[in-house]
């Protein structure tokens, strides 16, 4: 368990290995004051109960947009949050060139704060062929940019059930790289977010042959890889349910001793319709709050899946659902905080020890070896050295762009770009663009012929270039473990200073995110 604990206007205080540490995050901590029941103390020394609903409305056949980037649509919206009390979102995509200024204005003067997932329809790792590559990467760290700047931005989530089942479990190696590049990029980066370390976590489905090595390998190894909170979608209880019957008191019991913060990252079971939300009783009563930081409802708009807590119409017209009206019934038979929330001064971390990382087996063949950190300036260095490079012909020709690396993978070993993913090595230019790596294979074949003219054609895939630097020392390592040295030229914005600052950071989110609280969200999965 983990505690979040509010304690006067301009700071949070957190648990950290049995002592509290201060950071001066300059959210304004106020808008944590209670919207979901107008507490009226001034003593923030109590557990923090936070309220969430996850934020993606599009509409019944309208396709997806960029919610924060709709300042009118955004501010009907936040309206009717706070009739459900909620003072956090969580949304799973946004446009990061786009601006979204108004909106978080509005929600901060809400009292409404931000989760964002990085990842996008466009750019995310993919379960079926897994890459952590530089482009990936600068799409995440741009988005990170984009929103640090705000101070209700509370946390960021690189990843949404990746690894669904026993088939794919070769793809959490690339999650957890994400996971911790991007945690490197924010420590790096805090005069972008106002001095604070922003938080990484992972969210995961419920698939029994996976649930358990899941949770213990995005908390295991070096700290600096690991999710700093852990979130499971989970659907278990449906209707007139129980606790124990439901399968909640099981899931519990699994993470009783997990010493990062748990959330349900998504809940709301719609086998029975209306949905009730009999758990949410449960979800903030004592038999769970001691492990759990709260839950997710999924969603808030209505689609073809029917989660919905509103119906929003081509017009953007909305409409309460009686989704919404029984959740509210719900929350009204609550207090948040509870009654015999803790106090920070009482507070004690019980268990501050990482799991142990899952053996390979049959149903988790997840390497520990993590693919390396792309860097940008290392890509470069490499296709700077070369005599014969790829043309222009295979520019955004990903057919012709197979075809050749077929072919002279064929020839020349390609193992620099290439991926084992079951034996966890990592090619040291494995991350670099398509047209890179082929580039580079192209040269290797170039030299091994004694740079014989005839050897770079390739049907006019591959030309002769003369470079300065022909030296071909760029750096570069087969497999990363542990926490990047990531440089400046990183970045999509290169030109920044991206030196440490003096700022502290986390040493373990998993003392962070949100202890004690809950956590209300609706979710679109748009994956």
């Amino acid at each position: 368990m983990s505690l979040l604990t509010l304690y006067r206007i301009e700071h949070y205080f957190l648990q950290i290995n049995n002592f509290i540490k201060k950071f001066d995050d300059k959210i304004d901590i106020k808008l944590y004051k209670s919207k979901t029941n107008q507490q009226k103390s001034e003593n923030y020394n109590t557990q923090a109960e936070v309220n969430r609903v996850a934020y993606q409305p599009r509409g019944l056949g309208v396709e997806y947009s960029d919610p924060l980037a709709q300042p009118e649509t955004c501010k009907r919206d936040v309206e009717l949050m706070k009739e459900l009390g909620f003072n956090v979102i969580r949304v799973y995509e946004v446009d990061n060139d786009k601006d979204h200024d108004s909106c978080m204005n509005y929600m901060a003067k809400a009292g409404i704060y931000l989760i964002l997932d990085l990842a996008t329809i466009k750019s995310n790792i993919n379960r079926d062929n897994p890459q952590w590559s530089l482009s990936l990467f600068q799409s995440y760290t741009a988005t990170v940019d984009a929103f640090s700047k705000y101070p209700n931005t509370l946390a960021f989530f690189a990843g949404n059930e990746v690894t669904n089942n026993k088939s794919n479990t070769e793809a959490s190696p690339f999650v957890k790289a994400a996971i911790r590049d991007v945690k490197e990029y924010i420590k790096v980066n805090t005069k972008k977010s106002n001095g604070r370390v922003i938080p990484v976590g992972y969210s995961s489905n419920d698939d029994q042959a996976v649930r358990i090595p899941l949770k213990e390998y995005f908390n295991c190894g070096n700290k600096s890889e690991q999710a700093d909170f852990y979130g499971v979608n989970l659907y278990e209880w449906c209707g007139d349910s129980t606790f124990e019957t439901s399968g909640y008191a099981d899931r519990t019991s699994e993470f009783t001793n997990y010493n990062t913060p748990v959330i349900l990252s998504e809940y709301g079971c719609n086998i029975v319709t209306p949905r009730k939300f009999t758990e949410v009783s449960t979800i903030y009563g004592s038999q769970m709050t001691s492990v759990w930081s709260g839950g997710i409802v999924y969603e808030w708009s209505q689609e073809i899946n029917s989660y919905g807590l509103v119906e929003i119409d081509k017009d953007g017209n909305v409409k309460k659902l009686q989704d919404f009206i029984n959740l509210q019934q719900q929350f009204s038979k609550i207090t948040i905080p509870p009654s015999d929330a803790l106090l920070m001064d009482s507070y004690t971390q019980k268990n501050d020890e990482s799991s142990k990382c899952p053996s390979q087996s049959e149903n988790w063949k997840a390497a520990t070896n993590l693919p390396p950190t792309p860097m940008k300036n290392v890509c470069e260095c490499m296709v700077s050295s070369l005599s014969c490079v790829a043309s222009s012909n295979v520019v955004n020709n990903q057919r012709l762009i197979d075809e050749n690396f077929g072919l002279i993978c064929g020839i020349v070993k390609c193992d620099d770009i290439n991926v084992d993913i079951s034996l966890g090595k990592y090619g040291k230019y494995s991350y670099c663009s398509p047209k890179d790596k082929l580039s580079y294979q192209f040269d290797v074949y170039f030299k091994h012929q004694r740079r014989n003219p005839l050897a770079c054609n390739f049907k006019g895939a591959a030309t002769i270039v003369k470079n300065e630097n022909n030296k071909g020392n760029c750096g570069g390592n087969k497999t990363t473990h542990g926490s990047p040295n990531i440089p400046s030229n990183n970045t999509v914005n290169s030109g920044e200073d991206k030196k440490k600052s003096d700022a502290t950071a986390l040493k373990n989110f998993g003392s962070f995110i949100m202890g004690i609280m809950t956590i209300f969200v609706s979710f679109i999965n748009v994956y």
